[in-house]
């Protein structure tokens, strides 16, 4: 299970909210289309990222703060005023903050997904530094263009 975001216009996601196939048409063209278009990746890093999040006491719940636009679940959408204050809370948290909360005797007794957290491995928190700088950095461009965003979750 995968997230992924994609910045779109507000016309590119009013119409993904109408027509869902074609939001999902739209997501396999847009590096075609707009190659320089912000993106951002996430693996499967995301519910890591939610457990670091949540303990900071800022949570983001990424499949219960988008607006879901498909019967699948599979396609979300963020508008322009839900990217600016997701990027300004990101922008407020750094990732040393966030790394304190990291626990991965915990996030494994929880079954955090995709429960690979081992404690020997030191170097593990990387993995999810590198997701979250990537999620910063997308939220923080898609704003500054007051774009929207696409979430697509791939299971």
């Amino acid at each position: 299970m995968v997230i992924s975001f994609t910045c779109v216009t507000p016309e590119e996601l009013d119409r993904a909210e109408q027509d869902p196939e074609w939001a999902r048409d739209f997501l396999w063209k847009i590096d075609e289309l707009r190659p320089d278009n912000p993106e951002a990746y996430l693996d499967k890093a995301w519910a890591g990222l939610e457990f670091l999040l949540g303990e900071a006491d800022e949570p983001l719940e990424f499949l219960m703060d988008g607006n879901p636009i498909d019967d699948e679940g599979s396609l979300f959408t963020w508008d322009v005023e839900s990217v600016r204050a997701t990027a300004r809370r990101l922008r407020a948290l750094p990732w040393e903050r966030l790394v304190t909360h990291y626990d991965p005797v915990r996030m494994t007794e929880e079954e955090v997904y995709p429960n690979i957290w081992d404690p020997e491995d030191e170097d593990e928190p990387e993995y999810l530094k590198g997701a979250y700088e990537t999620l910063v950095s997308f939220f923080e461009a898609t704003a500054r263009t007051t774009s929207a965003a696409l979430m697509s979750f791939s299971f």
